[in-house]
């Protein structure tokens, strides 16, 4: 597989949804300084709220390996210090779309980012 396979399928547009409209919204969010994201590209920011709380996925491909952040708050805090990316692989994504809930809770409000995450992993 090519290294920055799934930049050059998402041609260069990163998807940002709900609650999260750009690269500044993560930072922000996550209260990170902007050299975490160095190299980096989002493929996918999701960020939801509940009643009085929130969840946040995002997937980055970094030198041609995909990483995971996973956040989530009540209605005390926000995502701060919670920037854990974490490797993982298109084939546990997807496994964990069509077999678990990983983006089609319906807790959350629209919580259906993994429609979106399977056109970019499969």
């Amino acid at each position: 597989m090519n290294k920055h396979y799934f930049v050059m399928k998402l041609k260069g547009h990163n998807i940002f949804l709900e609650n999260f409209d750009n690269e500044q919204d993560v930072i922000d969010s996550f209260q990170i300084d902007q050299n975490e994201l160095n190299d980096a590209f989002i493929l996918l920011a999701w960020y939801g709220y509940g009643d009085y709380d929130g969840s946040a996925f995002v997937l980055f491909e970094r030198d041609g390996k995909l990483y995971e952040v996973n956040g989530g708050h009540c209605s005390c805090y926000g995502l701060e210090d919670q920037w854990s990316p974490e490797e993982t692989s298109a084939s546990a994504l997807v496994h964990r779309i069509k077999n678990g809930n990983l983006g089609t809770d319906g807790y959350y409000n629209n919580n259906n980012f993994g429609s979106e995450l399977l056109k970019i992993l499969e």
